[in-house]
């Protein structure tokens, strides 16, 4: 019975917002759910149903707001009933704040006055002084990789694979777009070897084999595999300029952030002394 009359109530609810009674729910405001000394007014739920909504989904709406808010407020006072008698609730709200305060306002000072340029020369001298911080976890490697179907014309790929000559990296290029299950034809480009070798048939290429097996194509039946290896890095050792770059201006960045607002903050100190506006009583 309580069952019906809450969809009714909920109706009722949904046909008030399709009217626009917005001046009538003000006034008489009804009651839809109560927790302990919690209540939840038809006036709370502005906004949660869109215009142009049938009565039916309106309904279906209301009644999933009014669950959860019910849902809510019995995990709130449970929560509330069992707050730990050392736990200062309000102190810890006070501490969140000012950091959330402090945060925006070091955001804002970092975005009007950090200079975010780094010159080349800059992260260069960054790098060379710093190795120990670009120490590579495992080895890396440039290389070239084709990943090519049973039914892709053999002949053409062999002809521009081994091709030295520049003008054939586009049409490598256009091969592996049509042909290609996968491709890296990217020169320029590290990988990790372990992403490399689990897109080759196992033990193809391994930390013991990486730098002398420079080149090779084989096959598993399903599909044909072309690849070279351009240069190798071993892991355990300094991990070359290219590779870190971005980290290295990322490092760069962060200590001038760090330098910046310390500046700042250390201006602001000394400025509100010579204001008097801060006394240290000894």
């Amino acid at each position: 019975m309580k069952g019906i009359l809450f969809s009714l109530l909920l109706s009722v609810c949904a046909l008030l917002w399709q009217c626009g009674s917005s001046e009538t729910a003000s006034q008489n405001d009804i009651l839809l759910a109560q927790v302990y000394n919690k209540n939840l007014y038809l006036s709370e739920l502005e906004g949660i149903v869109p215009e142009g909504v049938t009565k039916e989904d309106s309904v279906l709406m209301v009644s999933a707001y009014v669950q959860r808010w019910v849902r809510e407020q019995l995990l709130m006072y449970e929560a509330e009933r069992n707050i730990p008698k050392d736990l200062d609730i309000d102190e810890l709200v006070r501490n969140y704040r000012a950091s959330l305060v402090r945060f925006n306002f070091e955001e804002k000072i970092i975005a009007e006055k950090l200079d975010s340029t780094i010159s080349e020369p800059e992260l260069k001298t960054f790098y060379e002084n710093n190795k120990d911080q670009f120490q590579l976890e495992s080895t890396i490697l440039k290389c070239l990789l084709l990943k090519l179907p049973s039914q892709a014309p053999q002949s053409e790929i062999n002809k521009l694979w081994y091709s030295r000559n520049p003008a054939d990296e586009n049409r490598l290029n256009a091969y592996a777009k049509q042909w290609a299950a996968f491709a890296m034809l990217d020169r320029e480009k590290w990988y990790k070897l372990e992403e490399v070798a689990a897109l080759l048939p196992k033990g193809t290429l391994t930390t013991d084999n990486v730098s002398s097996r420079r080149e090779g194509t084989l096959s598993d039946g399903d599909f044909r595999y072309y690849y070279r290896v351009l240069d190798v890095v071993q892991g355990k050792t300094t991990a070359p300029f290219d590779y870190v770059k971005e980290q290295a201006s990322k490092v760069i960045l962060h200590k001038r952030k760090q330098e910046l607002l310390e500046k700042w903050k250390e201006e602001l100190y000394q400025k509100e002394l010579r204001r008097e506006n801060v006394k240290i009583v000894r």
